[in-house]
């Protein structure tokens, strides 16, 4: 089943728990019910080729390690990026066209899914919690995985500025969800320069070292970034294979920092 099918069918909110999953149960009704057992018996056959329902239930509740859990933190990164860009469209106050088209092109959404994407996105706009919840959540499923959780708000950042300009409130809504992601100011630092566009950023920032660092030091900092946003490296801890356009961009722009450092030190 596909990323998309497990999220509509009802099966992420049962995978899930927390504030992501009832947003979804909620969505989803009974579907959460009618597919519980199936999805139950396809988790197990992945996991354990059979394994007994105990110790499948010990995997639902700190969602796992292996397929099941992988495949859970992978549907809680494609909802976390559905919600909290909801949440954010609220703190500006508006969702634009480019926007939604922006969303699009973070995730490669197939056009018949749209329909159920834009749901889960009014959804979250709509409930009566703030985006505290579902950061918190989604910082301890990914805890020990940072750069799965900062190319999520690289997609954030992708959909914010989308028409053009991303709005003060924007930046502080984004400032506040890192924060929840336990990223401290120095990595909340080099996030936003990477994602303020060519003509804003510094490229020392991006790279997260000083102006005075020695090449040296910034060559390591550099293949350290490299090495730990690779997209496969990132697929492989939880981020949906839909996200690689991003994570590749993230990537690029790291080269393009280093590039433009060395340039500047006639390297």
């Amino acid at each position: 089943m596909s990323i998309w099918g497990k999220i509509v069918g009802g099966a992420a909110g049962f995978m899930l728990g927390g504030p992501l999953g009832a947003l979804i149960g909620g969505l989803a009704g009974h579907a959460v019910d009618s597919m519980r057992e199936s999805t139950r018996q396809d988790l197990l056959k992945d996991q354990s080729g059979g394994a007994g329902a105990d110790a499948d239930s010990a995997t639902y509740e700190h969602h796992g390690t292996g397929e099941a859990g992988d495949s859970a933190r992978s549907i809680a990164f494609t909802i976390g990026v559905i919600v909290l860009g909801a949440k954010m469209a609220k703190a500006d106050g508006k969702v634009t066209k480019d926007e939604v088209s922006a969303f699009k092109e973070v995730f490669r959404v197939p056009p018949e899914e749209m329909k159920n994407v834009g749901k889960i996105f009014n959804q979250a706009r709509r409930d009566a919690y703030g985006y505290e919840p579902y950061a918190r959540q989604l910082g301890q499923m990914f805890k020990g995985r940072p750069r799965v959780l900062e190319e999520l708000l690289d997609g954030l950042f992708h959909i914010a500025r989308a028409d053009g300009a991303i709005a003060e409130q924007e930046i502080e809504f984004l400032r506040k969800v890192a924060t929840a992601f336990g990223f401290d100011e120095a990595d909340w630092a080099r996030i936003r320069a990477a994602n303020m566009g060519p003509d804003q950023r510094d490229p020392y920032t991006v790279l997260g070292v000083r102006h005075d660092d020695d090449a040296e030091t910034i060559k390591a900092a550099y293949r350290k970034l490299v090495r730990e946003n690779h997209p496969d490296k990132l697929i492989a801890q939880g981020m949906p294979e839909e996200f690689v356009a991003v994570a590749n961009s993230k990537l690029a722009t790291i080269n393009q920092a280093y590039d433009e450092v060395r340039k500047r030190r006639g390297l």
